[in-house]
């Protein structure tokens, strides 16, 4: 199989290092291609003995790793075909409008499972989320959580029919931002059976248009920083909101 580094058009991806790619075969062993290991790789026999399970080729070959590892401790890589998926309407969401950094998409989509959020929706223009490096960055939580692309924002809210004008909707909308009308704090989350945590760009946040939609967040912070980074805030947003 000829793998050549990755780019958006392609059909398929990989993943770079083993825990990923333990992950990948896990959790979607269906959509695997190959698995290439490094003859040095010291845990071969794991990676063999579920490879096997999961009907999944397993391949050494020194070449392919040294040609595709951006760093060099990459001793397993499993390529991927790429998928689509569809939001689960029935669970809480996170929604990321205009993300533009891949390790920050892959940290939140690691720590969105981790607190048991397996829904996000990616408002376009976008980091790329099958990129090997988002893959990385979300230590293959990517396969675990449910991702789907959006062009707009309203798109989003068409899908899940929820009317952005009602803050009492049965999916209730929050948006993060540094004018938010309502402090996050312990006493004051709100616990929404059925809700949509939105953030924004790094660099931008959000438009203002997005105060007019369901209810608007502000995390309080110090005097001395001008805002969180967003995969702190996504964070703490995701923890509140799930605790």
């Amino acid at each position: 199989m000829d793998i050549k580094s990755y780019k958006k058009d392609f059909d398929y991806s990989y993943t770079l290092g083993a825990f990923p790619s333990f992950e990948l075969i896990k959790a979607m062993p269906e959509a695997v291609t190959e698995v290439f290991a490094h003859s040095s790789f010291t845990d071969m026999e794991k990676l063999q003995s579920l490879c096997a399970e999961k009907n999944v080729k397993l391949t050494v070959n020194d070449k392919i790793i040294n040609k595709l590892s951006d760093k060099g401790n990459v001793y397993v890589i499993a390529v991927f075909e790429k998928y689509a998926q569809k939001l689960d309407n029935s669970k809480p969401h996170i929604v990321l409008v205009n993300p533009s950094d891949m390790g920050n998409m892959g940290t939140i989509i690691r720590t969105a499972v981790g607190f048991g959020i397996m829904d996000m929706a990616v408002i376009e223009p976008a980091a790329d989320s099958f990129n090997p490096k988002t893959v990385r960055a979300s230590m293959g939580s990517l396969f675990r959580i449910r991702h789907q692309k959006f062009s707009s924002f309203k798109e989003y809210a068409d899908y899940t029919g929820v009317d952005l004008s009602d803050r009492n909707a049965r999916r209730q909308i929050f948006t993060f931002m540094l004018n938010g009308e309502n402090q996050l704090t312990v006493s004051s989350c709100p616990k929404p059976e059925l809700f949509s945590l939105v953030f924004g760009n790094e660099a931008t946040g959000l438009p203002n248009e997005f105060l007019d939609y369901g209810t608007s967040i502000i995390i309080p912070q110090s005097e001395y920083v001008d805002s969180l980074n967003l995969t702190i805030a996504a964070g703490v947003g995701m923890y509140m909101f799930t605790h």
